[in-house]
């Protein structure tokens, strides 16, 4: 007989997630799959901060402080930590529903909603629910079979819904969402201090060269200088034009998303339940409120059942034991042909003579005749 050997495989939850992430260093990083212009922004922050540290930091540490650099140095690694936390870190995606509670959903709108007759448009899936005495409307999501939490909405680019779902960030490439958006804001005000830090202290550089050696021939010996002051020049109104608005954003306890759908300041004028009317506290609960959890359990183990076909004691044993058996495990019969050995042909033989030459000297096979077949080799050959 043969028996079935059953091996487990074990999975990481992040193999198995639905999405267009990416997961690195056993599901302990995550991205989006569009990754091109994260890698420009590393080369963008590292390139011109090479610069001005080769360039700039041995000058004005001698005829001005040391302390220059020692400042950039601490402003450079807290940028590249908050960009890295960003990037690399579960923005509050959502699970999507398991099938059985997918019907069960299912289930419940369709009580709900009642017999849609043919033709018609079935009516928008949607809960209300009361926050701040304000009633809030719950969307439901056609990809995750879930009803999204307030503030949550789906990320195209990235096929999640994302609570407090803010916007996706190619910079950063992630979504910005829960549990990374006071990181990405601290990003964006830490760069525009850097920039302003190097565009500043480029410009001292080279006023301080110029006194002595003239404009044009510092310009000449300095060309990292022009560069680092261009790199600076075009990216100073972006990064502080978008700090200023994620700061007024915050003031408001409001996302990017609600700000330009309208969510609080369309036609109906409808207030925004989650503001306190107070900046200090919006501030507060943005930047300062709790470090919440990830609900994808990345790294949680999966046991998946892998059957092999593999020998057991008790048919090994028998096949060693009694040759008859092999004969008779098989179905069909043993007939002899072209491709039979020698060996096997003449055992056929002799009991197609035997049973020729005389029907007297038959006998019933005994129960220790080696050519009997016992009832159990009979059940498990119809097996």
């Amino acid at each position: 007989m043969s028996a079935v050997m059953i091996s487990r495989k074990v999975t990481r939850k992040w193999e198995k997630l639905p999405g267009k992430n990416t997961f690195c260093c056993d599901g302990r990083v995550m991205m989006a799959r569009q990754k091109g212009v994260f890698y420009l922004t590393l080369f963008l922050i590292i390139g011109t901060c090479s610069l001005f540290f080769a360039f700039e930091c041995p000058y004005l540490a001698v005829h001005l402080s040391p302390a220059i650099p020692v400042f950039a140095v601490l402003l450079f690694v807290f940028v590249m930590a908050m960009l890295l936390r960003t990037s690399f870190s579960d923005p509050g995606v959502l699970p999507r529903a398991l099938p059985e509670e997918a019907n069960f959903i299912e289930m419940e709108i369709e009580a709900a909603n009642g017999n849609v007759l043919a033709g018609q448009r079935p009516p928008p899936r949607i809960k209300n629910v009361q926050i701040n005495n304000q009633i809030v409307k719950l969307k439901y999501c056609y990809t995750c079979k879930i009803f999204r939490p307030p503030r949550a909405s789906h990320c195209s680019i990235c096929d999640n819904c994302v609570d407090r779902f803010d916007h996706h960030c190619p910079w950063v490439g992630n979504c910005v969402g829960k549990r990374n958006y006071r990181y990405f804001y601290l990003f964006t005000l830490s760069l525009s201090l850097l920039t302003i830090y190097i565009f500043a202290f480029d410009i001292v550089h080279v006023v301080l060269r110029s006194v002595d050696s003239g404009f044009v021939n510092t310009i000449k010996e300095t060309p990292g200088t022009v560069l680092e002051v261009l790199v600076c020049f075009f990216t100073l109104w972006s990064v502080v034009g978008l700090t200023g608005f994620h700061t007024y954003l915050i003031s408001l306890n409001q996302t990017t998303n609600e700000d330009i759908k309208g969510s609080w300041s369309g036609k109906n004028r409808v207030q925004n339940p989650y503001s306190h009317k107070n900046i200090f506290k919006n501030c507060c609960e943005v930047l300062c409120g709790p470090a919440y959890p990830s609900v994808l359990d990345r790294r949680g183990v999966m046991l998946e059942d892998l059957s092999s076909p593999a020998p057991s004691d008790a048919s090994s044993t028998n096949k060693s034991s009694n040759p008859v058996s092999q004969t008779t495990k098989s179905s069909a019969p043993l007939i002899p042909n072209e491709h039979t050995p020698d060996e096997a042909k003449p055992g056929i033989g002799a009991g197609t003579q035997k049973s020729a030459s005389s029907p007297k000297d038959e006998k019933p096979p005994s129960p220790t005749s080696p050519n009997a077949v016992t009832p159990g080799v009979i059940k498990e050959s119809a097996h």
